[in-house]
């Protein structure tokens, strides 16, 4: 998937407001990426990899549209949080499910809340240095947002081994014993993989 830096975000959250079901659909849609590699590491950490994350990202859009007109916020970095909050609230429904609770249980929520959080700083600081050309900035673009359309991007085996690598926090010794290949293997896929991430950001810029 092509990630998208030169919206009109001002334009999609006005049109959006004003209650133009389409340009919600579109605006959501520049976060499916970003929302999708959240729930997928929160997944892989809770429920074991037993639930689809592009399942739980279209609930997630699901329940934005259900609720866009209580989002108060202007910018892509308040928008992004406003649907890591909904995330969240997935996320925990889904862990009371899967552990056949039912009373909703505020403080996970909080604590996936703080996750999601924390995953999303990593996607902004942690793998490549921040894109600073004018054109860039001009955009207005969330860099973690931007981060995980890139992701997308890459080859499959680049792509896993920088999540597991930096959003799960494996070392390569375990990165390569998840994968089944060669610790050698691993360091050298990983190397690839930001400089391909880079060269994905570059033309963003």
């Amino acid at each position: 998937m092509r990630a998208v830096a030169n919206v009109d975000l001002e334009r999609l959250l006005s049109l959006a407001r004003a209650g133009d079901r389409p340009a919600l659909g579109q605006l959501l849609e520049l976060y499916r990426a970003y929302l999708g590699l959240l729930a997928r590491v929160q997944i892989g950490r809770r429920l074991q990899g037993k639930i689809n994350a592009s399942d739980l990202v279209q609930e997630t859009f699901l329940k934005a549209h259900e609720h866009f007109a209580d989002f108060r916020g202007e910018s892509e970095r308040e928008l992004a949080s406003w649907l890591r909050r909904i995330l969240s609230r997935r996320l925990a429904n889904l862990v009371h499910r899967h552990y056949g609770t039912q009373r909703r249980n505020v403080a996970l929520e909080r604590q996936l809340v703080a996750e999601l959080d924390k995953s999303s700083h990593v996607l902004d600081q942690g793998l490549v240095a921040r894109q600073n050309s004018p054109s860039h900035q001009a955009t207005r673009r969330e860099q973690a947002v931007l981060l995980a359309d890139a992701l997308d991007r890459l080859p499959a085996a680049y792509r896993e081994v920088l999540i597991l690598r930096h959003l799960e926090g494996l070392t390569f010794p375990e990165v390569a014993q998840r994968l089944n290949r060669s610790v050698g293997s691993v360091e050298k896929l990983w190397v690839r993989g930001l400089t391909r991430l880079r060269e994905f950001l570059g033309d963003l810029g």
